[in-house]
C-alpha cells in the first residue's frame, strides 16, 4: 500500500519548513510569495495530498460533519429528509455522515457513540432507541441533537417533528366524509410515538363519529428492506379474511399502503371500487402506482431543511434556537379513495 503523502514530505520537496507548507494548505493569511505559495500548491497536487482533517480537528476542536442516523435509507420518507438536510448541509460547507440503525437500539447507540469518538458534535436522529441513557451522557459532553420526527425527552435535545395525530383524525375524517364507516387501522408495531399518534388520531375521529374502530397491529418481524411493504400484504390479507370486512383500510405509512394495495389486488379485490386505500406520509413513490395512493402528506424535505439549520445555530453560541417545531400535514387526493358502495 502506497504510504500516504504529509505536509513534511511536501516540505522536503519544495525546500522550505513544514510550518510553511502548512500555512499555505490552509490558506493562513501568513505572508508567502506567489511563487512559492503556487510551488507548494502544484507539489501537494502532484502528490495526491489528502489533509489529516482527524488531526486538524482536533487542533481546531471544529468538525465540518453533521452526523445522521435513521432507520433505514430504504424508506423514502427517511431518503427526503435526508435531501433536504444535505441541500443546506452542502451551502454552509458541510457534510453529512450517514448511518442506517436499522431497527437496532444497539447499532444506534454504537453509531452514536462512533460519531462522538470521531469528533462530530451535530446530530440528526430519528431514534428507535427506548433508552437513551447514552445520548443524554453525550449531550452533556457537548453533542449538538436535533430530533427527527421521534420525540426525544431529554434537556438540550431540539426537536422537528409533524402534527401526527392531526394527520390520523384528518385522514378518517376525509374516509367518513366519503361515506365510509367500516374504516380499518393496518399498522405495524405501535412502539413508536409517531404511530401511536397516528392511532389516537384514527381513534378521536372513530369515537366522534360514533363508529367502530377496526385496528390491526401486526407483530414484531425480521428486519428486511421490504418489512413495512411485507407487513401491509400480511395485514390486508387478515383483515380481508374477517367475518366484517372493511370498506377502507388506513395505513400507518405509505410503504404499507403499498403493500395493503399489492395484496388487494393479488385477491381480486378492486381498489378503490370495493375497498378504498389511505396512506401517510406523502412519499413520492405513492404517484406512481396504481391506482395513485390518496395519502396525509408530510413535508419531509422540509424537515430536513430546518433541522440542519437548528444544528447549526446550535454550533453559534450567540444564535438562539427555537427548541421545538411542529409541522402541519396536508391531506393529498390521488385516487385510491372513493364513495363507499351503500350496502
Amino acid at each position: 500500500m502506497k504510504k500516504s503523502i504529509t505536509i513534511h514530505d511536501i516540505a522536503r520537496l519544495a525546500n522550505v519548513s513544514s510550518a510553511t507548507v502548512s500555512r499555505v494548505l490552509s490558506n493562513s493569511s501568513y505572508p508567502v510569495s506567489p511563487e512559492l505559495r503556487s510551488k507548494i500548491l502544484r507539489i501537494a497536487k502532484e502528490q495526491n495530498y489528502v489533509p489529516n482533517l482527524l488531526g486538524k480537528q482536533l487542533k481546531t476542536k471544529t468538525n465540518k460533519t453533521i452526523g445522521v442516523i435513521i432507520p433505514t435509507i430504504t424508506n423514502a420518507f427517511y431518503s427526503s429528509i435526508i435531501l433536504g438536510l444535505e441541500e443546506i448541509a452542502r451551502k454552509n460547507n458541510y457534510s453529512v455522515f450517514l448511518c442506517n440503525s436499522f431497527q437496532n437500539p444497539e447499532l444506534e447507540e454504537m453509531y452514536i457513540k462512533t460519531m462522538f469518538e470521531k469528533q462530530v458534535r451535530s446530530l440528526a436522529i430519528s431514534s428507535i432507541s427506548r433508552n437513551q441513557t447514552l445520548l443524554r451522557n453525550y449531550v452533556e459532553m457537548g453533542l449538538n441533537v436535533v430530533a427527527l420526527d421521534q420525540k426525544i425527552g431529554l434537556d438540550g435535545v431540539c426537536q422537528v417533528d409533524f402534527d401526527y395525530r392531526k394527520g390520523g383524525y384528518m385522514a378518517v375524517r376525509y374516509l367518513i366524509g366519503q361515506g365510509h364507516e367500516k374504516i380499518a387501522f393496518a399498522t405495524t408495531p405501535l412502539d413508536r410515538p409517531s404511530r401511536m399518534n397516528i392511532h389516537e388520531g384514527y381513534l378521536e375521529a372513530m369515537r366522534e363519529a360514533g363508529l367502530e374502530p377496526m385496528v390491526l397491529e401486526s407483530g414484531p418481524i425480521a428486519y428486511s428492506a421490504s418489512y413495512e411493504f411485507e407487513n401491509g400484504k400480511l395485514l390486508a390479507r387478515e383483515l380481508m379474511e374477517r367475518k366484517e370486512k372493511p370498506t377502507a383500510i388506513f395505513a400507518c405509512n405509505d410503504l404499507v399502503a403499498f403493500g395493503v394495495i399489492h395484496e388487494l389486488q393479488a385477491l381480486r379485490i378492486k381498489v378503490p371500487e370495493e375497498v378504498s386505500v389511505m396512506g401517510f406520509d406523502g412519499i413520492d413513490f405513492g404517484q406512481m402506482i396504481n391506482p395513485p395512493l390518496t395519502t396525509v402528506l408530510l413535508q419531509t424535505y422540509e424537515m430536513g431543511r430546518i433541522a440542519c439549520h437548528m444544528l447549526l445555530d446550535l454550533m453559534n453560541p450567540g444564535k438562539k434556537v427555537e427548541a421545538d417545531i411542529m409541522l402541519a400535514p396536508k391531506l393529498l387526493e390521488r385516487e385510491s379513495v372513493t364513495t363507499a358502495l351503500q350496502k
